[in-house]
């Protein structure tokens, strides 16, 4: 399952800067927008799986897992 995000992505002197809407703290910096956009969607995918076993590890045993569309 993909699931699809958004990013506010600015250009500010040298600097390219990017947040990820929906999951606060994704927020990165870089030299080019290419270089933003990749570092990005390594970060977002870090924050979800660290969120993910965060999640887990507080539920501890015999919780349940279900998807939730919005």
């Amino acid at each position: 399952m993909q699931a699809t995000f958004t990013a506010v992505i600015k250009h500010d002197g040298d600097w390219w800067y990017g947040w990820i809407e929906e999951v606060p703290g994704v927020n990165c910096q870089e030299s080019t927008r290419d270089a933003l956009i990749d570092t990005l969607k390594v970060t977002l995918a870090e924050a979800i799986e660290f969120n993910r076993d965060e999640a887990r590890s507080a539920a501890g045993k015999g919780y349940e897992e279900l998807p939730i569309a919005v």
